[in-house]
């Protein structure tokens, strides 16, 4: 599975070229994310077709932290259900806030 550095990520975001997918449940979710992030999570992938219509677009899961496996594990099921362009966030969302970037809060 291919991973995406931070910064790559941030310009990505700022250009509006990437969809970002919340690989954790609701509440945590709710609680922040990273910005114009949607949520699904693995237990969830049924729906994935409504959350991202396009299976061409670049997509950017992540989870929590490079020790947690929802983003990867969305990340290959999202592959495996056909998306073209998926890859992963390892350092999540504790390594975007960690490096003072913004968050959104919500959903």
């Amino acid at each position: 599975m291919d991973t995406i550095s931070r910064a790559e990520l941030a310009e990505m975001i700022e250009a509006g070229t990437v969809v970002v997918v919340d690989a954790l449940p609701a509440a945590p979710y709710a609680n922040r994310h990273l910005p114009g992030a949607v949520n699904l999570t693995i237990e969830d992938i049924a729906d994935a077709g409504q959350v991202l219509p396009d299976r061409t677009a670049a997509i950017v899961t992540y989870s929590t932290d490079s020790a947690c496996g929802r983003g990867p594990e969305l990340a290959r099921a999202l592959t495996g259900a056909g998306y073209a362009n998926v890859r992963n966030y390892a350092e999540g969302i504790a390594g975007w806030a960690a490096a003072g970037l913004p968050l959104e809060t919500g959903g």
